[in-house]
């Protein structure tokens, strides 16, 4: 909080004028974050379906982690107090923007939750590597961001046609 405070050029005790202390700072930052990356990913998948509603989330939530990486740190491993808390809300809200992209795949409900974590899995890693200079290799970050949005909507597609089962005979 003291580097914080000199910074905004205020003593500490300003801060905790506005603050509770460091955990309700982060809080805050979460709450922010997570409203901001919700805003994002559902701006970007209006009036897409299947691997073009994916992909656009996909960018929009790398572009966010990018380009905040400091703030989407903060929503790491923070936890909801309860359903009333801003962060539960925010949360709910980027939770929404994804799903609304797995509809467009039509798997059980059963799945969704299995979706869920693969991309968030996979669209975090990457972000975050990325964001920390963690790809060192010459092939182009892009095509390899791509490359992954095409392999999770495959993925996706299998488990589709996989929980609806073998088609009828005579069908291929």
């Amino acid at each position: 909080m003291g580097s914080l405070a000199e910074r905004l050029g205020v003593r500490t005790p300003s801060l905790y004028k506005h603050v509770g202390g460091q955990e309700d700072l982060t809080r805050r930052i979460a709450v922010l974050a997570l409203g901001e990356a919700a805003d994002a990913v559902g701006r970007a998948v209006q009036g897409y379906a299947g691997r073009d509603a994916l992909g656009a989330a996909a960018r929009a939530f790398r572009d966010f982690v990018l380009a905040h990486p400091g703030r989407y740190a903060a929503t790491v491993g923070m936890e909801s107090t309860g359903p009333d808390d801003p962060l539960a809300a925010a949360g709910e809200r980027l939770l929404g923007a994804f799903m609304a992209v797995l509809r467009g795949y039509d798997l059980p409900d059963s799945e969704t939750v299995h979706a869920l974590r693969m991309l968030r899995s996979l669209f975090h890693g990457f972000a975050t590597l990325q964001s920390a200079s963690g790809f060192r290799w010459s092939a182009d970050i892009d095509e390899s961001f791509a490359w992954l949005v095409a392999f999770a909507d495959r993925g996706l597609r299998a488990a589709s046609r996989a929980a609806a089962g073998p088609p009828p005979p005579g069908q291929p």
